[in-house]
């Protein structure tokens, strides 16, 4: 009788934390003020624009809720040749004006992201694309020049979304039934297969109402209680969440897999030298810096997450064994040895993005930085910088994301490797040469391994599909009903 008693007050507490009713259309705030229907060949795009994009025209497959890949416009598939060719099969799909998509148009689209002149940010990871050819008017093949297993997780991203530039227009999962600046009311298509008599008429529940908005703002509406979700949280509105009210059970994080840390970004000076790189990453306190944000969020001192396509264990810095006073009073006695020879402060440009988080971690590494005997300035994203902070969630599982995101610039022997284990033949080859190009990394010093990236929502109890995933991505259509 007590557990049932406790059971029931658990249920009504949960309930009662919940200040949207299931009921009426599902309101999703996507951070970010861009939510222009484009496609991502004419260059990267902003959350709510990826959210829209993946929301209004899928790829050959996309992401389910829990971030693995499902069918979208190919209905089945197979890879043949030793992973030298896939082979497509079209489900029935329409363009948004009610006309069927075509093997010949699917072939046109990708041929535009995967084209010399795109600006497709997946352009780099996908050259092993050799050729998109019509088989017949349902099925295309796509040719590679070298094998390539991880090749479905990059035609599930938003940007290998096809989407028909004239007239503008996707093929669902939803379509577009209201837009405005910065707001667009969306709803699942009809299923094509079934009559007219079939389908059932529209509720309100069917319906997303996705709204483009700046962090703040979006978490206002959310404790409000007229959103049902925010998504697209980083470290840098993280702090706002703090004086927010909202319920422990609401405030949701992805395991995002990818790269959180500092790329040196101008290798002459004080950091031309990789004796000097490398003794700047043993000497930072990362559980000091990223404890001022969340107790839970876990430091690491290495590029790769774990082994995914190498042939060997993620390398480990010699530094990782030395004591963290002795880390610090050998990067103290660099410092001092270089401003001996160099009159005036050393100073190193830190470039980052905006939002209280951004302030946040910059306060911490400046502070940690000027116990060396190092002065920071701050600079915007996109400024000329010596440091500049990487924040991305890998698009795929493979080694080489990490590393030729991590080589931003890298040196000569790091960027050979990297370029090396790009053109490997086979998959065997392949491997050694990522294990080769980590350790060259590694050696290089170019980039300072801080965590993973920190990716958060906050979740309405009605939006029971809703999942995390390693790649921090929620689909508008597996929301309520995971099986739409």
């Amino acid at each position: 009788m007590k557990r049932r008693i406790a059971l029931l007050i658990a249920v009504t507490l949960l309930a009662g934390c919940d200040r949207r009713r299931d009921a009426g259309q599902v309101v999703v705030s996507a951070i970010g003020n861009d939510l222009r229907i484009g496609d991502s060949s004419r260059g990267p795009l902003a959350l709510p624009a990826r959210t829209m994009l993946d929301a209004t025209a899928q790829g050959l497959v996309r992401f389910d809720a829990a971030g693995q890949v499902e069918p979208g416009i190919a209905e089945r598939w197979i890879v043949i040749d030793d992973g030298m060719s896939y082979i497509f099969r079209l489900r029935e799909a329409t363009w948004r004006d009610g006309k069927p998509v075509t093997a010949a148009q699917v072939v046109t689209v990708l041929r535009r992201q995967v084209a010399a002149g795109s600006r497709n940010p997946l352009l780099p990871f996908l050259s092993a694309i050799d050729e998109v050819v019509e088989m017949t008017p349902e099925v295309i093949e796509v040719r590679l020049k070298r094998p390539r297993p991880d090749l479905l997780k990059l035609f599930a991203q938003p940007e290998m979304a096809i989407f028909r530039t004239r007239p503008p227009s996707g093929s669902g999962p939803l379509r577009i039934v209201s837009i405005t600046r910065g707001q667009a009311v969306l709803r699942a298509d009809p299923d094509p297969t079934r009559s007219p008599d079939e389908v059932e008429a529209p509720v309100p529940e069917d319906d997303v109402h996705l709204i483009a908005e700046r962090g703040a703002r979006a978490i206002a509406r959310f404790a409000a209680g007229k959103s049902d979700l925010v998504s697209g949280g980083t470290f840098a509105n993280w702090p706002l969440l703090a004086t927010a009210d909202i319920p422990l059970v609401s405030r949701r994080t992805d395991p995002a897999a990818g790269l959180f840390g500092l790329v040196v970004a101008d290798r002459t000076g004080f950091l031309a030298d990789a004796r000097n790189r490398l003794a700047l990453a043993a000497a930072i306190d990362r559980s000091v810096i990223l404890g001022a944000f969340a107790v839970t969020w876990p430091s690491t001192t290495q590029v790769l997450p774990e082994q995914l396509d190498s042939a060997a264990l993620p390398v480990t810095p010699t530094w990782v064994a030395t004591a963290a006073n002795t880390r610090l009073a050998d990067m103290q006695k660099l410092v001092t040895a270089w401003t001996a020879r160099h009159p005036g402060p050393l100073t190193l440009r830190i470039a980052l993005p905006d939002g209280p988080g951004a302030t946040i971690l910059y306060a911490m590494i400046g502070a940690n930085l000027g116990k060396m005997g190092i002065r920071t300035v701050r600079v915007g994203a996109e400024d000329a910088a010596d440091l500049r902070l990487i924040d991305a969630v890998a698009p795929y599982d493979s080694a080489r994301w990490y590393l030729a995101t991590a080589c931003a610039p890298c040196g000569d022997v790091a960027g050979a490797a990297i370029e090396a284990a790009r053109q490997s033949p086979d998959g065997p080859s392949r491997a050694a040469r990522i294990a080769e190009a980590d350790a060259a990394l590694a050696a290089d010093g170019a980039y300072i391994p801080l965590a993973r990236p920190l990716r958060w929502s906050l979740v309405a109890v009605r939006l029971r599909a809703w999942q995390a995933n390693a790649r921090a991505w929620h689909p508008l259509n597996h929301l309520r009903n995971d099986t739409k």
